[in-house]
């Protein structure tokens, strides 16, 4: 089974972490520490785990003590995941070249850990920075989808008034939009197009 080689709450984590910026409507929805615990309340498959620590304490997702200079750096983590997420399937070796920077900075290291029926690989920070844990994981899971399905199963929304990002984990790999609502947007304004000319 491919998907043994990622944990998918991670891969839609770090999806997650790059929509908190909406470039086109000018929205921001990580400029608070408050925001950050709240984004990490929603996301406990990155609770902080050290490789020594068994997955049971990983999934509890125990709490940082945040401060604004956490929020800065994984602002920044965010700017690279989007970055990643949008150059992927145009420019591959720009998006590994952006990962493979992301794991060294955080100081990735690999780790085995058993879970939901079976033994799976996770990417942990050496250290215990909120930025280096969330990069780790993320790099390392965006890493194994790249490395499993391809660089071209990462993407933005091709809806035109919208830069969403997506993993597309699918069988047939033909995701185009971030989420069905805009894929029926779209559908809609093509419809309306064709039998309204003019």
């Amino acid at each position: 089974m491919l998907d043994a080689c990622y944990d998918t709450s991670v891969v839609q984590s770090a999806v997650d972490l790059a929509n908190t910026l909406k470039p086109v409507r000018g929205e921001d929805f990580l400029e608070s520490v408050g925001q950050l615990h709240d984004f990490l309340d929603d996301h406990p498959a990155l609770g902080p785990v050290k490789p020594s620590e068994p997955a049971e304490q990983h999934a509890a997702g125990a709490r940082w003590s945040l401060t604004e200079e956490d929020l800065a750096e994984v602002r920044s983590v965010r700017e690279t995941v989007r970055a990643v997420l949008e150059r992927a399937s145009t420019d591959a070796a720009g998006a590994v070249a952006l990962v493979n920077d992301g794991l060294r900075r955080s100081r990735a290291t690999p780790v085995l850990r058993v879970g939901d029926g079976g033994w799976r690989t996770e990417v942990v920070s050496g250290t215990d920075r909120c930025s280096a844990h969330l990069a780790a994981a993320m790099f390392g899971a965006l890493a194994s989808v790249i490395a499993t399905l391809g660089p071209n199963r990462l993407g933005a929304c091709a809806g035109p008034n919208c830069r969403g990002t997506f993993v597309d984990l699918s069988r047939n790999g033909s995701k185009q939009y971030c989420t069905r609502a805009c894929a029926h947007r779209v559908s809609v304004a093509a419809y309306r197009s064709r039998n309204n000319p003019g």
